[in-house]
């Protein structure tokens, strides 16, 4: 039997979060996250994104994730390592990331 060492840096956690991405044409994107960590992230949508390209995203981080009181709103900057099919006609798209800053709480109406 073969073991495969894992190469990645940071844990990741199995969050499925709605994500508006924004290409440097200005087009923005919806899609939604299977994995995140400090590092990077895997979403699915609907468009294909070429490998390198440079990406902003937005990530609202739920309260009971962080331990905080509110959610927190994330602004991510990163570049597409991957891009694939998937069998539900969907795109995986797995992303670096290189920048993160954590913009302001993010409160619920209710």
């Amino acid at each position: 039997m073969t073991t495969v060492a894992s190469t990645r840096a940071s844990v990741r956690f199995p969050l499925k979060l709605p994500v508006t991405v924004r290409t440097a044409d200005a087009r923005e994107h919806f899609a939604e996250t299977q994995d995140i960590s400090s590092g990077g992230v895997l979403f699915y949508m609907n468009t294909a994104l070429a490998p390198e390209t440079a990406i902003h995203f937005r990530i609202v981080m739920p309260s009971g994730v962080l331990g905080t009181e509110t959610d927190v709103l994330v602004n991510c900057i990163g570049r597409v390592i991957r891009c694939q099919d998937t069998m539900r006609g969907k795109k995986a798209v797995a992303v670096v990331i290189d920048e993160y800053g954590f913009e302001r709480a993010y409160c619920h109406a209710g």
